[in-house]
C-alpha cells in the first residue's frame, strides 16, 4: 500500500509542477486568452482527479508487474495512460471549445503532457522497482 501512496504523491507533485508552471508561468498569456477557463481553478476537483489518476497508474503497474518493476515498466504504464489522457486534452478539447489558436493549444498541451507523464513514469518505475536480492 505504501508504494501506491508514494505513487499518488509523486503524481501530484509532478502534475502540480509541470501543469502549474505551464498554466501560470510559461504559458500564462495563452491560458488567459482562453475565454472558457475559470479565473481560479476549483482545487478539490483537481486534487481528486490527480489522486484517482495516480492511484490507477500505480495499481496498473503493480498488476502488470506483480513481482516488482523496472523504470522502463513505469515509463510504459505512464506513457500508455498519458497518451490516453492527453489525446482528449490535445485533440478533443480544441475541437469542442473556441480556443484562440488550435495549433498553440495542441503544442502547449502535448508538451506539458509529455513532460508530466515522462517524469512521472520514471518515478513510478523507481517506486515500484524490484528489490535487489542480497546473496
Amino acid at each position: 500500500m505504501i508504494k501506491h501512496i508514494f505513487s499518488i504523491l509523486a503524481f501530484m507533485v509532478v502534475s502540480f509542477s509541470v501543469q502549474g508552471t505551464s498554466h501560470f508561468v510559461i504559458n500564462a498569456d495563452h491560458f488567459a486568452s482562453v475565454g472558457f477557463l475559470r479565473p481560479g481553478p476549483i482545487m478539490p476537483l483537481g486534487l481528486a482527479a490527480m489522486i484517482l489518476e495516480g492511484f490507477i497508474m500505480s495499481v496498473a503497474l503493480s498488476r502488470f508487474m506483480p513481482g516488482g518493476s523496472t523504470v522502463r515498466d513505469g515509463l510504459a504504464v505512464s506513457a500508455a495512460f498519458g497518451l490516453f489522457l492527453a489525446s482528449y486534452i490535445v485533440l478533443a478539447e480544441p475541437a469542442k471549445y473556441a480556443v484562440p489558436s488550435i495549433s498553440n493549444w495542441m503544442v502547449i498541451e502535448a508538451t506539458a503532457s509529455c513532460i508530466q507523464f515522462s517524469v512521472f513514469g520514471l518515478l513510478l518505475g523507481f517506486i515500484h522497482r524490484k528489490k535487489a536480492v542480497v546473496a
